[in-house]
């Protein structure tokens, strides 16, 4: 009855019931954006205003030279903090978004129709934001002390609140160390590919942040006396991680499910639960 009623609201899936490649699983996090592009780029688009809030605040209280985000010899202790503190924004911002997209990817996988309300109500918000607040207080050190050990962190962490919200772990620590665990099977896979996401992501954001610059350039306008840069500068950027921070958040819960095919068995477990009849959301709650 439960397997019935389930298919009764199924649609055409999105994500691919298999072992995918680094670029299929960049593909299917886009996918998942366009899916459900209403809330993610609502929330990113709120998120990154906020960053860049902040970080124009402290870019202001130095002040380091326009266009601000360049090295600025000159005041290297306080450009390497505004780095340090935008690394670990960053980390916090696809850290939450992530939560929501561990709820959006079950019905992506399976096919099923669900309300962007229904997968709000399926988020832990209360601990999606302790990881997050955990994991932004441990990246701010370790990017200013050197970008190794925050690498390793982004790297090894991101699975985190897509586990919290797809299996439903109720213990954020549990999740943040099955993340290091998926993340660190198969040759670090998980891990590399997020670091190729990641870069892949950076190169569009620079692209759209600094594209407009380089117009300027171009038209000999002088865009290191140009007033408007203290706006221009962070809606550039708010535009160019928008986006990005959307893509990196759907990339973890696509992660999240290709690791548990590829280790975990969870595409042979799902074609057995259809077979039998029965409720295939059990099976995605069920780690093994």
């Amino acid at each position: 009855m439960r397997g019935e009623a389930a298919g009764s609201r199924r649609q055409t899936a999105i994500l691919p019931l298999r072992g995918t490649t680094a670029g299929e699983s960049l593909d299917s996090a886009v996918a998942l954006v366009r899916q459900r592009a209403l809330p993610l780029l609502s929330m990113a688009a709120l998120l990154a205003a906020g960053e860049q809030w902040l970080l124009t605040g402290m870019r202001r209280a130095v002040p380091l030279q326009p266009p601000f985000f360049l090295f600025d010899s000159w005041n290297f202790d306080a450009w390497w903090r505004i780095v340090a503190t935008g690394l670990a924004t960053e980390v916090a911002i696809v850290t939450l978004l992530a939560a929501f997209a561990g709820a959006a990817v079950a019905p992506a996988l399976l096919g099923r129709a669900a309300t962007h309300r229904e997968l709000f109500r399926r988020t832990p918000v209360l601990a999606s934001l302790l990881v997050a607040a955990v994991l932004a207080g441990i990246a701010w050190p370790a990017a200013y002390a050197g970008l190794v050990a925050v690498i390793a962190l982004y790297a090894l962490t991101g699975l985190a609140t897509p586990i919290l919200a797809m299996e439903r772990t109720g213990n954020p620590f549990v999740a943040l160390f099955r993340s290091v665990a998926l993340s660190a099977r198969g040759g670090l896979r998980v891990a590399r590919i997020r670091i190729l996401g990641y870069l892949s992501w950076l190169a569009i954001r620079f692209a759209l942040g600094l594209g407009w610059i380089a117009v300027a350039d171009l038209l000999a306008w002088d865009v290191t006396e140009a007033g408007w840069l203290d706006w221009a500068v962070p809606g550039a950027w708010v535009v160019a991680n928008t986006a990005a921070y959307a893509a990196l958040g759907c990339l973890d819960a696509v992660l999240l499910v290709e690791a548990r095919i590829r280790t975990e068995g969870l595409d042979i477990a799902l074609n057995r639960s259809r077979a039998r009849g029965e409720d295939e959301t059990a099976v995605l709650v069920t780690a093994r």
